[in-house]
């Protein structure tokens, strides 16, 4: 693209994807959101998620992360059947892509988060696992250690 010439089509979807991911992490990590910032937060995420499969170069990885990024918001916010269900889209999307690495063990994190929002001790236990052992497969060093990281952050899962 020459300079000063606009962004159209499957470029302004990636562009659009990026930027509202990257919003939607700054209201994930602001401890003090208002009610209307978490109804914001839930349309950015979707909205990120839309871009992305318009984007050009998008990828199977891609989709995963985004819907392991709606999972995470879902589950912030305490509401256990949509983070279950936007946590077993990113593991199918794993699966049937065959992603392995960091997508893969963040799918389990998902599922192991969204668990435990649901207190389902059992089931958050077995994805912490699946997780762990996934995440030892994680070429990257920096990726490895932000997975531990957030695993350590998983909830306790609530009794019914």
């Amino acid at each position: 693209m020459t300079k000063g010439a606009r962004m159209k089509g499957a470029d302004l979807h990636r562009k659009m994807g990026v930027d509202l991911f990257n919003f939607v992490w700054t209201l994930l990590e602001n401890r003090r959101r208002t009610r209307s910032e978490d109804d914001l937060m839930i349309h950015a995420t979707h909205a990120s998620r839309y871009h992305w499969t318009r984007a050009r170069g998008a990828t199977p990885k891609n989709d995963a992360i985004g819907e392991w990024q709606i999972s995470r918001v879902y589950a912030v916010l305490r509401r256990a059947e949509p983070a279950l269900y936007h946590a077993r889209r990113t593991l199918a999307i794993c699966e049937s892509n065959g992603l392995e690495d960091f997508p893969l063990a963040y799918a389990h994190e998902a599922l192991a988060r969204a668990y435990a929002v649901g207190g389902e001790r059992r089931l958050r236990d077995r994805h912490l696992r699946l997780a762990k052992a996934a995440g030892e497969h994680i070429h990257e060093a920096e990726d490895r250690a932000l997975l531990l990281a957030d695993l350590r952050t998983l909830p306790r899962p609530r009794t019914r």
